[in-house]
C-alpha cells in the first residue's frame, strides 16, 4: 500500500482498521434495528475490537504469543456475552461473536500490512452476515448427495491430482498428471451440465434439455430425446432438439481443445464455430414450426452423475485405452489407420478418443492428421446418433433426425479440404 506523505503510516493503518471494522459494526447495528435484540455489538464495539487487535499487534512487535493472549482475552469477553444471550433467549447463534473475533484479526492483519487479506476477510464476513436468510434457505434445499459430490470432486482435483507425477511414463509416454487433469476437466464440464438439467427439470422445455444434454453428452441426449419423441407426438420439435444437442457438442470439444491443445484449436475453431452455429440455428428453426409439446413432455432425463468415482475411473480407463490405440495406429498404420480408428470410435462417445488425440499431438502425430481425425470422429458420431434416433425414436421424428444429422455429418467433413 502507498501511504500518503501528509500522514504517518500508523495513522493510515488506524484509519483502515476503523473503516473495515466499522462496516462490520454497521451490519450488526442494522441487525439490532431489524428486530434482533440480542445481536452482539454495533458501530462502536466492532471498531474498538479492531483497534485492540491493531494495538496488540503493535505492542507485541509482531510476536505471536502476546497477540494470541490478546485474542484469548477478547474471546473470553465474547464468551461471557454469549452466555448472557443464552440465559436471556434460551437458544442463540454465535455468528456475532465469531465476526467480532474476525474483527480482532483484521486489526492485526492491517498492522502487518496484509491489506488485501484484511479487506478480503471483511468482505467475506459481511457477505456471510448479510446473506443469512439466503444461505440458510440454500442449505435447506441442498440434497445431502450434492455434498458428497463436492467432496468427490475435491478428492479428484485437490487430493489425487497433486500426487500424480507430471512426466511421461511407459511405452506410450502416458503422463499421469495430464491424464487425471483431463478426467477432472471433462467431469467438471459434464457436471455443470448435469446441474443445469437438475435445476431446470420440470420447469423448461425440450430445447433447453437438448442444450444442457449436449454439454453433458450429445449421444446420451440424442438417445433420451429420441425415446421421449415416441410419447410426445412432436417430431419436428424433437428432431430440431437432437440437432441442437449435436451443435453443442462442437462447442464442448472446442473448450477441451482450448484447455489441452491450443494448437489444434487454432486449426479447428472456425469449422467448429461454423458447425455449431449451423446446427443450433438449423435445429431451432426446424423446431420452431413444431406445435407445443404436451404438458410433462419436456425432454427431461437424469444422466449419471459424472463426478461419481466410478464414472471418473471409467472415463480414465477409456481415455488411456484410446490414447494407446491412437498412438499404435499412428505408429504402425499411419494417417489412414488414425482416420479409420476415428471413424470407428465415433460410434460411441468421442470424448476419450479426442482427448487422446490432444495428448498425442504434435509429439507423435502431425497437427493436420490430428485435426482431420477429430473432424472424422465427430462426423461419425453424428451419423451414429442419427441411426440411434431412427431406431429408438418415433418414426417421423427419427427419420427427420437421421436426415438432419447426416447433413451435419456431411458439412463436418467439408473442412477436411483445408485443415
Amino acid at each position: 500500500m502507498i501511504y500518503p506523505d501528509w500522514l504517518p503510516p500508523e495513522a493510515t493503518q488506524v484509519i483502515v482498521v476503523l473503516f473495515l471494522s466499522f462496516l462490520l459494526g454497521l451490519e450488526r447495528e442494522e441487525r439490532k434495528h431489524n428486530g434482533d435484540p440480542y445481536a452482539f455489538g454495533g458501530v462502536r464495539t466492532y471498531p474498538l475490537i479492531g483497534l485492540i487487535g491493531y494495538a496488540m499487534a503493535a505492542l507485541s512487535g509482531g510476536e505471536l504469543l502476546p497477540l494470541t493472549l490478546g485474542f484469548v482475552v477478547v474471546a473470553a469477553f465474547l464468551l461471557l456475552s454469549y452466555w448472557h444471550k443464552l440465559d436471556a433467549a434460551g437458544l442463540a447463534g454465535i455468528t456475532g461473536q465469531m465476526s467480532a473475533l474476525a474483527t480482532y484479526l483484521i486489526g492485526a492483519l492491517v498492522f502487518r500490512e496484509l491489506f488485501w487479506l484484511a479487506t478480503t476477510l471483511t468482505v467475506a464476513s459481511l457477505l456471510l452476515l448479510e446473506f443469512k436468510s439466503g444461505l440458510e434457505s440454500l442449505a435447506r434445499r441442498i440434497d445431502p448427495a450434492d455434498i458428497l459430490t463436492v467432496t468427490q470432486f475435491l478428492l479428484l482435483a485437490a487430493v489425487i491430482l497433486p500426487l500424480l507425477p507430471n512426466a511421461p511414463l511407459g511405452r506410450f509416454h502416458v503422463n499421469p498428471f495430464q491424464t487425471w487433469l483431463v478426467v477432472v476437466a471433462v467431469s467438471a464440464v459434464s457436471y455443470g451440465s448435469y446441474l443445469l438439467q437438475r435445476l431446470r427439470q420440470d420447469h423448461s422445455g425440450v430445447l433447453l434439455a437438448a442444450l444442457a444434454g449436449g454439454a453433458y453428452s450429445s449421444t446420451v441426449a440424442t438417445v433420451a430425446l429420441a425415446r421421449r419423441s415416441v410419447e410426445a407426438g412432436a417430431p419436428r420439435l424433437y428432431a430440431g432438439a437432437i440437432l441442437m444437442a449435436s451443435g453443442i457438442m462442437y462447442l464442448r470439444l472446442g473448450v477441451f481443445l482450448a484447455l489441452f491443445n491450443p494448437a489444434l484449436l487454432q486449426r479447428l475453431w472456425l469449422p467448429f464455430l461454423a458447425l455449431a452455429a449451423a446446427a443450433l440455428l438449423g435445429g431451432w428453426l426446424w423446431a420452431k414450426s413444431a406445435r407445443a409439446a404436451p404438458a410433462g413432455q419436456n425432454g427431461g432425463y437424469r444422466p449419471r452423475n459424472p463426478l461419481e468415482l466410478g464414472a471418473a475411473l471409467l472415463f480414465a480407463l477409456m481415455f488411456l485405452a484410446m490414447l494407446a490405440a491412437t498412438r499404435l495406429a499412428s505408429q504402425y498404420l499411419g494417417s489412414s489407420g488414425v482416420y479409420a480408428l476415428a471413424a470407428v470410435m465415433g460410434v460411441s462417445d468421442v470424448d476419450p478418443f479426442i482427448m487422446g488425440i490432444t495428448q498425442s499431438t504434435p509429439a507423435l502425430m502431425p497437427l493436420p492428421v490430428a485435426a482431420s481425425a477429430i473432424l472424422i470422429a465427430a462426423a461419425a458420431n453424428n451419423i451414429a446418433k442419427g441411426i440411434y434416433a431412427r431406431a429408438l425414436g418415433a418414426r417421423e421424428a427419427g427419420g427427420q433426425s437421421l436426415l438432419l444429422l447426416l447433413t451435419l455429418a456431411g458439412l463436418g467433413l467439408l473442412p477436411l479440404a483445408w485443415v
